[in-house]
């Protein structure tokens, strides 16, 4: 397992190794049951986001920015607002204080959480701007908020 984790090989590498078919590498890992032993934290910073594969499925994670602990996944088909909603009860379930909402920004997460502060990642507001005005703006304004962009608050 833990060469399939930590070292991300495949199921075709494992089964060179092992001298067994891919199929049972498969269905060896997926009969496997991680249990988690971490300590959680009393209070989050929340960093939340969503990774898909395809157009039909993806993985939304919701790590701790203090701790660097991974609170809470879930596997989505596509995105709404009920899974975030979903996976911040879930972590609340577990007894930690979210203090803090980062997320892509997606249209009504900022009323969702009403009682916790949100705020949107600052890769994805570069991405918004990088959309509207293309990687070589012509007019100088534009090139003014590129770079305004650009900047990091460090």
């Amino acid at each position: 397992m833990e060469k399939y984790l930590q070292k991300k090989q495949t199921y075709q590498e494992l089964s060179d190794e092992y001298g067994c078919s891919s199929k049972t590498i498969q269905r060896c890992l997926d009969e496997y049951s991680v249990q988690f032993n971490e300590n959680l934290p009393g209070v989050a910073n929340i960093v939340m986001d969503t990774t898909y594969f395809g157009r039909d499925f993806g993985v939304m994670c919701f790590r701790d920015s203090i701790s660097k602990t991974l609170l809470h996944k879930q596997y989505i088909r596509y995105g709404t607002n009920a899974p975030y909603q979903g996976g911040v009860a879930a972590i609340r379930s577990k007894g930690i204080k979210i203090q803090l909402i980062i997320s892509d920004g997606r249209k009504g997460l900022f009323r969702l959480f009403g009682d916790v502060l949100v705020q949107m990642c600052q890769r994805h507001q570069i991405e918004i701007v990088r959309r509207y005005l293309t990687r070589n703006p012509k007019l100088q304004a534009g090139k003014e908020l590129y770079i305004l962009a650009k900047i990091s608050p460090n």
